[in-house]
């Protein structure tokens, strides 16, 4: 499989992941040939970029560090929480845990974890599905940090509910497509202090856990809100919140800007360590995140083009690429695969798309 943008996509191509809609149907299903009606389903359902199935990718699976089941199920949770009228201690918190608990054991099972993000993005579902990803990323850093299982499962249901105070902002102000006013700007950071008060208030959901949601636009230097509080005085949790928050939301398409690479977004967060960040804290997680994820297309220092079809977490920015394309780029009748952990005197220049 490999990743490419709906604008170039070719009717008859074919279908590598299923799209499900944002209630957990299936939109357009796996192996599925493509035709300019399905490409207009996917535009108008806020999604444009897909996984094919071509020659190109032939026998390259694009690994996700939770199964497919979980990631729906938690993403509808947050949906249905954040659509609902009211988030007061009457509801019950417990099938939250209990997705968070799935995920946690899904994680902790796996031998090799290694964020890639493979999963189909829909503008129009952005905070739903970057909720489930700032708790994965959280959660990983969290296990790569020694957390117990108490501090996972506090750590995991504040990051999935960070931004439950959303449900208090009027939607014309959360996609709005141009830049926010002042006064639009003041009113979206209220939703720290919102999401604390309805957390706060569940008697099932933990201090850390409400503190998380009030304190993930804190930072490390002081300039973050609602507070500006500074280093140690944010709780460790919301600190790593922090840098998952800000990682997802740059390698998502939004209604106003378009995604980073994942590359790009490394090194912008690297660059903030000590001041906007925890330093061990991005440390750690960068450990984990696919500088280059399998199914990037991608340019070497030798002018040609290929796709990334396996990565080794000891050598993240030197995968092996599939060569698809020579130095003239013009089509190779047969692909070579270069190991450039073992090739050390090319590499990865810029990504593009194959």
């Amino acid at each position: 499989m490999r990743r490419i943008h709906l604008d170039n996509i070719l009717p008859g191509m074919k279908l590598g992941k299923t799209i499900f809609t944002s209630e957990g149907k299936v939109l357009l299903a796996a192996g599925i040939e493509l035709r300019n009606n399905y490409i207009d389903k996917l535009r108008n359902n806020g999604i444009f970029e897909i996984f094919i199935e071509d020659d190109i990718s032939y026998h390259v699976d694009i690994p996700d560090v939770i199964c497919e089941k979980t990631r729906l199920q938690a993403k509808i949770i947050v949906k249905k929480l954040m659509e609902s009228s009211s988030f007061c201690s009457t509801i019950n918190i417990g099938k939250v845990k209990e997705i968070i608990d799935k995920i946690i054991d899904e994680l902790l099972s796996s031998k090799s974890i290694l964020v890639s993000l493979s999963e189909i993005k829909s503008v129009d579902d952005y905070t739903f599905e970057h909720s489930v990803n700032v708790c994965i990323l959280s959660l990983i850093t969290g296990i790569g940090l020694g957390f117990n299982l108490t501090r996972l499962m506090d750590l995991g249901v504040g990051a999935l509910l960070h931004d439950i105070g959303k449900m208090r902002i009027p939607e014309e102000i959360l996609k709005k497509p141009s830049q926010l006013t002042v006064e639009e700007f003041e009113e979206i950071k209220k939703h720290t202090i919102y999401g604390y008060e309805i957390l706060k208030n569940n008697p099932n959901v933990s201090m850390i856990s409400a503190f998380i949601a009030f304190a993930h636009h804190e930072r490390f230097d002081g300039s973050g809100y609602p507070l500006q509080l500074k280093s140690e005085n944010i709780h460790q949790c919301a600190r790593i919140v922090a840098v998952a928050d800000v990682y997802d939301a740059l390698t998502s398409d939004r209604v106003y800007r378009k995604k980073l690479r994942p590359h790009q977004v490394v090194e912008y967060i690297t660059s903030l360590g000590s001041h906007h960040f925890d330093n061990d804290i991005v440390q750690e997680f960068i450990k984990y995140i696919s500088v280059y994820p399998v199914g990037t297309g991608v340019v070497l220092s030798t002018k040609e083009r290929g796709l990334v079809v396996r990565v080794d977490k000891s050598f993240p920015t030197r995968p092996v690429v599939r060569i698809v394309y020579n130095e003239f780029f013009e089509r190779l009748a047969v692909c070579r695969e270069l190991d450039l952990s073992k090739i050390l005197n090319i590499h990865i220049v810029d990504c593009c798309e194959i």
